[in-house]
């Protein structure tokens, strides 16, 4: 079995100059200093919330939105300062992936305040209590 020749791979062209990826990154740009301090500020307050037993469970959520906000920071450094395609199409993928978390995060957040509305006021218009007020009211100790 004969060895063959390694194969000629053609390198990789440096991120040129492109006037219009700049001109596109611009607004992104000029805000990368906020994006890279909310990403640290997130997962600041990630680690803070993962100290807690219950946060734990969901603490990673705003650490990987953190990371998420500090790639975008980076990314639109390089396409703004050099005019990199790539890294402005990553910049903009970060920075999706973010709002869509955000987006379902709101989403649970409004069906979890709708619930405890419908806890809170439906059921006890329909007569179902969680709290004993009769008994309260009378001044009746309450036994379970």
């Amino acid at each position: 079995m004969a060895l063959q020749a390694p194969v000629a791979v053609a390198p990789m062209s440096a991120p040129q100059d492109n006037p219009m990826v700049r001109e596109l990154s611009n607004p992104i740009y000029q805000a990368r200093g906020w994006l890279k301090f909310l990403g640290v500020l997130s997962i600041i307050g990630g680690i803070v919330q993962a100290l807690s037993i219950v946060g734990i469970i969901i603490a990673w959520l705003p650490i990987w939105m953190g990371v998420l906000m500090l790639q975008a920071g980076s990314s639109i450094d390089a396409a703004g300062q050099a005019g990199d395609k790539f890294a402005f199409l990553n910049s903009l993928g970060s920075l999706k992936t973010y709002f869509v978390l955000q987006g379902v995060l709101s989403l649970i957040g409004i069906i979890i305040a709708l619930s405890m509305v419908c806890i809170l006021v439906v059921l006890p218009l329909v007569g179902i209590t969680l709290i004993p007020w009769q008994q309260i009211i009378n001044n009746n100790p309450i036994y379970y």
